[in-house]
């Protein structure tokens, strides 16, 4: 049992946390619920394997990423409470420790493995926060570098931006992948990490950076849709390979009901390129918030999964995994996953697959990938990672064999030692367990049907050690290992210069950062002070300064102005009511809240706000005024007025408006602004009584009027005495009229 088992169980580390128990074992370290006895609050506290405590350059990293990932606030990232190393046990048990924010429930793995794949709804509300929390991480300046289900977790009683009756997703261990990979023990001769979401560069060039983060999303993304990594095979570098040489394939071949636009998304954020991606979580988050509005999909709650049964952490650097209570850090499903992977892994991986992957039966104890009691894989010339496989969390327990989830290690060569003259092979631990490995390896060889990949593999191994003596004699003529100077924080032109006086080569990219000012380095890879061979090329990230709010003018597409605050790294939003405008068309986008120009910081909210058109405006009532005056007011309210014709009104004199249509009052749009108006034909009756009878027959005539009882041919001494309707009657045009005349 080692001092990272249950025999801490009950010490008080730092004379301030106590263990409780244990959550979760691997290979770099166990996971332990503790309690802050100063604060009286339940923690989870990561212990690293005592190896670690006696290598001072993995302490000061470790110190240094620990005190970069506690500087992260925010919902979906699992807080760093405190780091330290406890030397209460005597100066030589040193053990280095991390203290995180306890997160009762489980882990995406839990989630995938309780119910397969995942509907795509519910795969992008758990993609989505992921994203958020790796965006604040790149914005920092840090690369999380082992992006997996294990390092994802999902527990109880969500925040106020989760839909009701949801968990809340929580992203692990940022940082802290980096500061193991730099530690001078056998496992500097590895790179952390999980080959089955490894990005195609970092198994290459041992290169990790944001677009590695995205890729590993992007595999995560393939994951959830389709139940399983998109590559297996029987060995790592089987895996590494397709990773290299192989395009992922939408995950619509394996579930035909996923949408086009996820296919999409998924393959744009897993090319092999890096510079095809999305550059960093941010630009990706705004493509997946993109694609659910073009999908139109609401966020539906995360189920809070079950723990698995306290277990080995496998799968990984085992750095956040078990972070929840009973959370079990499981490896994928898919016999690929490694908790080290190498970090420079032999040519061969760019040129052909370690195995086809088709052979069936089981290889003898000390091949990859056989015996249950063989983790350790070792050729000349090459540092061997021994690493556990599933072994329980139970001590005494019986060891798991490995298998699917077997947790194996890639190699690269051994630094300081020439190819052929590394360290020997450990003998195989004493014990019974130790026993039955020196047996095995004594049983002879027999014929069985794996004997061509048994063969494949030896010529494999050939390969490897002809290419470790190539290295090692390079390394013996070749150029002198230089350390990386530490240009953070300088300006472009002066770091440029610095690299290349220690005689390394600069390629610089440029990310947008928060805090970091524009011309000034963000980080370097490697990382200042490692050793690397002189005329390196150093990847030199320089910071772009903080995003502005784009240049979005009115009228714009409401889907070309998200994409360019997308990318600008900035969350566009349509959470805004839209705006009466006469001059931006309706459906357009009228204005940005903040507006252009405007400084923020990665993944901030900016509102789109739309044009509703020109503002509805009312009738006005013109009833009653003379044509003239009505088409005038009717043209000042923004209308077009037409004559629509002429009908009787009793109260309107002639020549006056009766009506429009619309009526007064009512609101219509100015896009369509014709407006009839009625006019009135009513005749007014004039007094004739007294008047002769050919001047009153003239003028009734002149208004329309149809005269009874008298005509034009009366006298000239005829008189009008009476008339019917009374002077001042209105009546329509036409209307008939009664005269009484004398004589």
């Amino acid at each position: 049992m080692t001092r990272t088992d249950t025999g801490l169980i009950g010490a008080l580390l730092d004379r301030r946390y106590r263990v409780d128990r244990l959550i979760a074992r691997g290979g770099m370290s166990s996971v332990y619920r503790g309690v802050d006895t100063r604060l009286d609050r339940a923690v989870a506290v990561k212990v690293m394997d005592p190896r670690f405590a006696d290598d001072r350059s993995f302490v000061e990293r470790f110190e240094r990423e620990a005190r970069s990932a506690a500087r992260l606030h925010h919902p979906h990232v699992v807080a760093v409470h405190d780091q330290g190393v406890d030397r209460s046990a005597g100066p030589e048990h040193g053990r280095v420790f991390l203290v995180m924010e306890l997160v009762d429930g489980g882990t995406l793995r839990d989630l995938i493995d309780s119910g397969g794949a995942l509907d795509h709804r519910l795969a992008l509300s758990v993609l989505e926060p992921v994203l958020s929390a790796l965006a604040v991480a790149h914005g920092a300046g840090l690369v999380h570098r082992d992006v997996k289900p294990e390092n994802v977790l999902i527990g109880p009683d969500g925040n106020p931006g989760t839909p009701a009756g949801g968990g809340v997703v929580k992203v692990a261990d940022f940082g802290l992948v980096r500061a193991v990979s730099s530690a001078g023990t056998t496992s500097a001769s590895i790179i952390l990490g999980t080959v089955a979401y490894l990005a195609p560069e970092q198994v290459t060039t041992g290169t990790a950076g944001e677009p590695g983060d995205v890729y590993s999303a992007g595999i995560l993304l393939y994951e959830m849709l389709t139940g399983q990594p998109p590559y297996t095979g029987d060995t790592l570098l089987s895996v590494a390979y397709r990773h290299v040489n192989d395009d992922v394939p939408a995950p619509s071949r394996a579930v035909a009901a996923i949408p086009a636009a996820i296919d999409d998304l998924v393959l744009r954020a897993t090319r092999r390129d890096p510079r095809a991606r999305p550059a960093d979580a941010g630009a990706f988050l705004a493509e997946l918030r993109r694609v659910r509005a073009e999908l139109d999909l609401s966020p539906v709650p995360v189920p809070v999964p079950v723990p698995s049964a306290p277990r080995a952490a496998e799968g990984g650097t085992d750095l956040g995994a078990g972070a929840g209570d009973g959370a079990a850090a499981d490896a994928g499903a898919d016999g690929t996953t490694a908790s080290e992977t190498t970090r420079g892994l032999p040519a061969a991986i760019g040129q052909a697959p370690a195995t086809d992957g088709s052979s069936t039966g089981t290889p003898p104890a000390g091949v990859p990938g056989g015996d249950a009691s063989m983790n350790e894989v070792t050729m000349p010339g090459f540092a061997a990672a021994t690493v556990p496989a599933m072994s329980p969390a139970v001590p005494g327990g019986p060891v798991d064999p490995a298998g699917p989830r077997g947790t194996k290690a890639l190699l690269r060569p051994a630094a300081g030692h020439a190819p052929g003259t590394g360290p020997a092979r450990t003998p195989p631990a004493a014990g019974p367990q130790g026993q039955q490995v020196a047996a095995a390896r004594q049983e002879p060889e027999r014929a069985s049907p794996w004997y061509k990949r048994w063969a494949a593999l030896w010529i494999v191994a050939a390969l490897l050690v002809a290419g470790g003596i190539g290295a090692g004699i390079w390394a013996l003529s070749g150029p002198a290992n230089v350390p990386v100077p530490d240009s953070v924080g300088q300006q472009e032109a002066a770091a440029d210069t610095l690299l290349r006086g220690a005689g390394l080569t600069p390629q610089v990219t440029r990310q947008r950062h928060n805090t970091v000012p524009a011309g000034s380095v963000v980080s370097t890879d490697p990382a200042p002070g490692a050793e690397v061979t002189e005329g390196s090329t150093i990847a030199l990230v320089v910071s772009s300064g903080p995003p502005t709010v784009p240049d979005v003018a009115p009228g714009t597409d409401p889907a070309a102005a998200e994409k360019a605050i997308g990318d600008a790294q900035l969350t566009p939003r349509r959470d805004k009511p839209g705006e009466y405008s006469p001059d931006v068309p309706a459906g357009t986008v009228l204005r940005l809240e903040p507006q252009p120009g405007s400084r923020a910081n990665i993944g901030d909210p900016v509102s789109l706000v739309l044009s509703n058109g020109p503002a509805p405006i009312q009738v006005p009532d013109v009833a009653g005024q003379g044509k003239d005056a009505a088409f005038a007011a009717l043209q000042a309210a923004g209308f077009a007025p037409f004559e629509a014709g002429q009908e009787f009104a009793e109260n309107v004199p002639a020549g006056a408006v009766t009506r429009t249509e619309p009526g007064a009052g009512t609101t219509v749009d100015t896009t369509n602004n014709k407006v009839g108006v009625y006019v009135s034909n009513a005749a007014e009756m004039p007094t004739v009584v007294g008047r002769t009878t050919r001047d009153a027959v003239a003028e009734l005539q002149s208004k329309g009027f149809q005269i009874e009882g008298a005509d034009g041919s009366a006298p000239a001494f005829s008189f009008v005495i009476d008339q019917q309707p009374a002077p001042g009657t209105r009546l329509p045009a036409g209307s008939t009229v009664r005269l009484r005349t004398i004589p």
